[in-house]
């Protein structure tokens, strides 16, 4: 025996071609590349457009038809084992003839991949038939990787092996009690991944009922499904489990969030509609009625605009064409498009940017910030010095900013403002070193001047005459405040 065994050795360490390891990580991947050497090699002997050329077998002996048996047998191992014995003694590299029996597979057919009754079969089917194993050893995977998918793992080993990206089969886990346990083991674990892989195969393999069961008194596991849920989109089942729950605020909130689904805006206004009787809280129910709402304006201004542009009747929408339509915008959107189209209308239309203040309650300072931004895009210093203009009960104006003047400036800088409008603003700004800064950055000499003479800081006022043009006002006006200074200082 021990004879047979070395000379199975010599025959595969002699051969052409490379000897096969059990241990070769890239078993498929050779055999694939050695076989497609072998086809190549022997289309000098086997001629694809002539079928009544001679063919020739493994040995070299030419037949008229050849046929060769590919189902092994223990009589059959035997004799193929001691024929290549002899074989190899007389010096031959070529396998013994195999036992014929009745097979259809020809030398040719197996690689052209057709056999004698026409019926296809591909090379790599024939060499994984089971007769094959007689002369050819059978592909697997090297023996490091068997322990990789035994059965033996209890919850904890398998988690463990889950947590290092190993595979690891969970249908073994077939009562409740080892289910459950796994899903603790993966929870002690603080593995994200884990966890929702073993929810994702409890749910799988468990009645609703139960597995809702189990996760209630499992707050962590709860929360990882509720997640995975959401993320994707399986509304289904988390209604159930949430109605489950009672959780009668959330089953709400994921009703709601169906309208994000309904492209047809009149559907969704129905949806919305629908989606104010649900069991939210007061809070929520008042946003839910003020969505509502808001579509409902958005549809009608939207049909009015369309209108409008449509025909030609109005300037503004020839002179700045609508870039997308207001329909499904947040409610600072519809202000701005409001405020940038219809900031002249009375408060009674639906589209007039007081009607949206005092509708949805938009804060003083949100909205000043709104309107400014869109007038100032315009290019409306008019519509800009009204909004920032108050009136007191005895009829004296003054100038008021809830943003602060220095957010007006910035905005209207971004906007092209001419420096006549910036530094009647860049006064404004109460805090002398960010009125200087804005001034300097922004070039309004008047303000740094009158700024550094109201500081009485002859120094930068020197210092910033070599910043002005030669000749102009502000040159003089530098020298005349100097001037002064240096009077007041002797008088």
């Amino acid at each position: 025996m021990s004879r047979v065994r070395a000379d199975e050795e010599e025959y595969w360490h002699s051969s052409k071609f490379r000897a096969f390891t059990f241990d070769d990580e890239d078993d498929e991947l050779s055999q694939l590349k050695e076989s497609k050497r072998t086809v190549n090699s022997l289309r000098d002997i086997v001629d694809d457009d002539d079928d009544d050329l001679e063919r020739v077998s493994w040995s070299g002996e030419p037949v008229g038809s050849i046929s060769w048996s590919i189902k092994e047998t223990a009589s059959g191992s035997t004799s193929s084992l001691e024929g290549r014995d002899s074989s190899l003694q007389k010096g031959s590299s070529s396998y013994a003839a195999l036992p014929k029996q009745g097979s259809s597979y020809s030398l040719s057919s197996l690689f052209k991949g057709r056999n004698k009754l026409s019926s296809f079969q591909s090379l790599s089917d024939a060499l994984t038939d089971t007769g094959v194993k007689t002369f050819a050893p059978e592909l697997r995977r090297p023996r490091a990787e068997y322990k990789d998918y035994s059965s033996d793992w209890s919850p904890k080993d398998t988690v463990r092996r889950m947590q290092r990206g190993k595979v690891c089969s969970l249908e073994r886990f077939r009562s409740l009690q080892d289910k459950l346990v796994l899903l603790d083991e993966a929870v002690a674990g603080h593995d994200g991944n884990v966890i929702t892989a073993v929810l994702i195969f409890l749910k799988r393999t468990l009645r609703r009922e139960i597995l809702f069961r189990e996760l209630e008194v499992r707050q962590v596991a709860l929360c990882h499904l509720i997640h995975f849920l959401r993320e994707m989109g399986e509304q289904k089942f988390l209604l159930d489990l949430l109605r489950f729950l009672d959780r009668t605020e959330e089953v709400a909130l994921s009703q709601y969030r169906e309208h994000l689904n309904i492209q047809d805006v009149e559907k969704r206004r129905e949806f919305l509609k629908g989606c104010i009787g649900l069991p939210f809280s007061a809070e929520d129910t008042s946003h839910i009625q003020d969505h509502y709402t808001l579509l409902e304006r958005q549809i009608i201004i939207e049909a009015n605009d369309r209108h409008l542009e449509m025909a030609g009747q109005s300037e503004l929408f020839r002179k700045y064409p609508r870039k997308a339509s207001i329909l499904n915008m947040p409610l600072v959107t519809t202000l701005f498009y409001s405020c940038f189209y219809h900031y002249t209308e009375a408060e009674g239309m639906f589209s007039s940017p007081t009607n949206l203040k005092k509708t949805f309650k938009i804060p003083d300072k949100q909205y000043v910030l709104t309107a400014l931004a869109a007038r100032a895009k315009l290019r409306a210093w008019g519509d800009v010095d009204a909004l920032l203009t108050t009136k007191n009960w005895l009829g004296y104006t003054k100038k008021k900013a809830p943003i602060g003047f220095h957010r007006v400036v910035e905005i209207l800088q971004r906007n092209n403002a001419p420096v006549q409008v910036l530094q009647e603003y860049v006064r404004l700004v109460e805090d002398a070193d960010t009125r200087l800064n804005l001034a300097t950055k922004y070039k309004c000499h008047d303000v740094v001047i009158e700024t550094y003479r109201d500081l009485k800081d002859r120094i930068q006022l020197t210092a910033y005459k070599d910043k002005v043009e030669r000749g102009s006002a502000e040159e003089e006006k530098i020298h005349s405040i100097l001037s002064n200074m240096v009077r007041n200082a002797y008088s």
